[in-house]
């Protein structure tokens, strides 16, 4: 029995979808469902009783002529299971349920009850406010608060539409937000992390590499300025990191000497100047001779 349960079906080599003949149906022709009762009725020819989710082969049909906003309205044709008597019912979008509509009449309707529901809450409260003029000032004052609540609520909606139309496009909203939010010591910290990227890029901008080449005609070498570049070293893993310094040219490290030479120079002159604004005089202690 397996070979039946093939997903793949074989289709010879010379087959055309295009000569298979196209079905012409009706246009709101009906389909054979399985569907479960939606709601418990009695059957209006014989008086039995169908429970809800009692299990039926129907047909189904578009109802022509009727929507709610747009959405379609069904119909459905089942039989009584005592007299075999034509039962219909219609889909209801408008409550989200089903309205019994020919054959049966339905136990229950939900809706009925909130309306009953509704209108004795009305009468209640109106008959309420006759009989005691404290409490209707009391239901004015609440209705009011209501409102203004409502209002405020739809203001506050309003103004954040408006804010979030004045984003420009290609800005992150989140991005805003987390700036809006973001703390002093956050700020301080981003500020800073900049400028040490700004000084780095500087420092190894300036650093020169020479280079030469010969001249097209070979009459000898023509030697070219020096151009700014960064130095980029690319090592394997495991290897020794080797020093920076090293890989300079020579007239680099010989400038990067001659200006590490003169800020020493400059802090022994700072310190020894701001020994003597404070009096103190620095006396050499002679070696004793053993």
């Amino acid at each position: 029995m397996s070979e039946r349960k093939v997903l793949n079906k074989y289709f010879p080599p010379d087959f055309d979808p295009s000569l298979i003949p196209r079905r012409k149906g009706p246009k709101n022709s009906q389909q054979v469902v399985r569907l479960m009762a939606p709601f418990s009725m009695r059957c209006n020819t014989c008086g039995e009783y169908i429970y809800k989710g009692k299990k039926f082969n129907a047909r189904k049909e578009t109802v022509e002529g009727e929507d709610y906003y747009g959405i379609k309205i069904f119909r459905f044709y089942i039989k009584c299971t005592l007299c075999s008597a034509e039962i219909t019912f219609k889909t209801d979008p408008k409550n989200t349920d089903y309205t019994a509509e020919h054959g049966a009449s339905r136990n229950f309707e939900p809706w009925r009850e909130e309306k009953e529901v509704e209108e004795e809450d009305r009468l209640a409260k109106l008959e309420e406010e006759e009989n005691n003029p404290m409490k209707a000032l009391e239901n004015r004052q609440v209705d009011s608060k209501r409102e203004m609540d409502i209002l405020d609520a739809l203001q506050d909606i309003r103004a954040r539409n408006a804010r979030n139309e004045r984003i420009g496009q290609g800005v992150d909203i989140l991005e805003r937000l987390g700036e809006e939010h973001m703390e002093p010591e956050d700020d301080e910290r981003r500020r800073q992390e900049e400028e040490d990227e700004r000084l780095v890029r500087e420092v190894f901008s300036k650093v020169p590499v020479a280079s030469s080449s010969r001249s097209p005609s070979g009459e000898g070498e023509a030697e070219v300025e020096e151009e700014h570049a960064v130095v980029t070293l690319k090592r394997k893993a495991g290897d020794i990191e080797p020093d920076l310094q090293s890989l300079l040219p020579e007239a680099t490290r010989a400038m990067i000497s001659a200006t590490a030479k003169s800020v020493k120079a400059q802090a022994a002159g700072a310190k020894k100047n701001s020994s003597k604004s404070l009096g103190i005089k620095l006396v050499k202690k002679p070696k004793i001779k053993t």
